[in-house]
This record gives structure tokens, C-alpha cells and sequence, in this order.
């Protein structure tokens, strides 16, 4: 009997595999097409018959690339912006978390029913708002006591961190994770004599690492790959522009077939910072996604 169950689960592991091997070749062939791209040429980007691999790689499409666009600023721009940003969801969202998984007091419940609300609405309704809100701080990019008279907080790198710095779905993903913590953890703490932000800092974070690293990855592309908000305050300020708007600067120009390779090199760039932070952070993000499973 052992023997046929033996025989009989070799086909299941053959056919899984072989699934799994499709979907991994279906998620990497774009990969594969835009990395191939960036050194083809433009004839045989728009030929029509279909190529794996240039024929001669064009490198050459990577120092035009410098030179067309100061690559460089743009990838420091983003992975600034977008690493202050994580870090202030891992905070912000933690903390939030802590305080409604953990502490008792009125009106919690329609708090998180407010906060998972807020995901529901697109991020251009509250582009204006947010914008006048930053132009009109005191004291600040030449304001006076007011608000008036000067630029605010629009041309520095605040004002495109500040509008990101909490996240509705940080708080609710760090909440529901923060809930399986035992509470007699956090009263062994207190006893020993840890301040309510020690126990967070000493206890809660140390137990969250994987729910913090998801929270990491998924915060970290978002802000990578914010484009929106991000044009409307860069186009008075070119210096804070980051890499998706100078990606979309080789799309509108006039020679599209001359910029092509350009973007598909710039693409290749782009997602290098998002790909190293995954790896990174791998084994937390499936330590997450395994303990999320056995939640009941």
C-alpha cells in the first residue's frame, strides 16, 4: 500500500512542478523581454520577427542613457525618498498597530473602521489638498506666520515624503499581526519595569520582524513606483525629480524609436533597488506569509 501511495505522489510532484515552472517562465519573460530590449537596436525592437537575444548587444544603449538623463540624481532621489518613506511606515504603522491590537479605550473600534476607510479612496482625490496644505506652512520656503508668501515645503524632499509617511494598510496589517501577540509578554514586561514604549521597542518590534518586512517590501515598491504625485510637485523642481518621471521624460519625447532601448534600459536600472530589497528581505516576508497561514 506505502508503495502505491509512493508511486502514486511522484506524477502530483512531476505536475507541480511543471505548473510552477510555467508560472515562473509566464512572470519572467517580460524580464527577459525588457533586459533583452535595452541592448537591441531600434530595427530589431520594432521588427517583426521575434528575437531572444540581440544580435549585437547594444551597450552603448546604457551610456546614452547617462547622457540623455542624469541617472544618477534620479536614482538617489528615489531610493531616498522611498527609503524615508518605509521607514516611517514601519514606524508610524507599528506603533498605530500596537496601540489598537493592544490598549483598550473608547471609540477604538470606529478608529480602525476609519483608518480601513481611507483605503478605499484613490490617492489623486486628496492630490490638491495635500498640496495647498504643504505650500501653506509657517515659517517655511519663505512663508510668514500664516502660511503665505513663499513656496511652503514644495521644493524639498519633505514634500514628497510627508504626504506618505502613514499608510492605512501598514497600520491594518501591522494591527492584525500585533493581535497574536500574548499578552502576558507585555505584562512580564511591565513588571520587570518597561515603559509603554519600551515594551514596544523591546518586545512588539523584536516579534514583528515579518510582518515588518512585508510591510518594508510592499511600502518601499509603492513609493518606487509613485509617479502622480510625484510630477506634480518635480515640475517646478527638477532637482527632486525621481527615476519613474525621468523614465516617462524619454516617453514623451518626439523620437520615440530613438528613446526606445533608452527606456527599456532605464526600466532595467529601475527595478534593481526593488529586486535587492526582496532578496534581502526574503525569508521574513515568507516567515510572514507562513505564520499568516496558521493563524486561525
Amino acid at each position: 500500500m506505502l508503495k502505491m501511495l509512493k508511486y502514486n505522489h511522484k506524477p502530483t510532484n512531476i505536475t507541480g512542478t511543471g505548473i510552477l515552472l510555467l508560472g515562473a517562465l509566464i512572470i519572467l519573460l517580460p524580464f527577459w523581454e525588457m533586459i533583452s530590449g535595452s541592448l537591441k537596436t531600434p530595427a530589431e525592437l520594432y521588427s517583426t520577427t521575434i528575437r531572444l537575444l540581440p544580435s549585437s548587444p547594444q551597450w552603448s544603449n546604457y551610456t546614452g542613457l547617462f547622457a540623455t538623463l542624469p541617472v544618477p540624481r534620479l536614482l538617489f532621489n528615489s531610493i531616498f525618498v522611498s527609503g524615508m518613506v518605509t521607514l516611517c511606515v514601519l514606524f508610524t504603522s507599528s506603533l498605530a498597530g500596537f496601540a489598537l491590537a493592544k490598549y483598550s479605550f473608547k471609540g477604538r473600534g470606529f478608529l480602525f473602521k476609519g483608518i480601513l476607510s481611507t483605503m478605499m479612496f484613490p490617492q489623486f482625490v486628496f492630490l490638491i489638498p495635500v498640496y495647498f496644505i504643504l505650500k501653506s506652512v509657517p515659517f517655511a520656503g519663505g512663508n510668514d506666520f500664516i502660511g503665505q508668501g513663499g513656496t511652503g515645503l514644495l521644493h524639498n524632499y519633505a514634500a514628497l515624503i510627508i504626504p506618505f509617511i502613514v499608510s492605512g494598510f501598514g497600520i491594518f496589517l501591522m494591527r492584525q499581526f500585533i493581535v497574536s501577540v500574548p499578552d502576558s509578554l507585555l505584562d512580564a514586561a511591565r513588571i520587570d519595569g518597561c515603559s509603554e514604549f519600551g515594551v514596544y521597542w523591546k518586545v512588539i518590534l523584536p516579534l514583528c520582524k515579518p510582518a515588518l518586512a512585508t510591510l518594508a517590501v510592499f511600502a518601499f515598491i509603492a513609493q518606487w513606483n509613485e509617479y502622480i504625485w510625484t510630477v506634480t510637485i518635480t515640475t517646478a523642481a527638477p532637482d527632486l525629480m525621481t527615476l519613474p518621471v525621468g523614465i516617462q521624460m524619454l516617453r514623451g519625447g518626439f523620437d520615440i524609436t530613438r528613446y526606445e532601448a533608452l527606456m527599456r534600459a532605464a526600466m532595467t536600472i529601475a527595478v534593481v533597488p526593488s529586486i535587492v530589497l526582496f532578496i534581502f528581505l526574503q525569508r521574513y516576508y515568507i516567515r510572514s506569509l507562513s505564520l499568516t497561514g496558521l493563524k486561525e
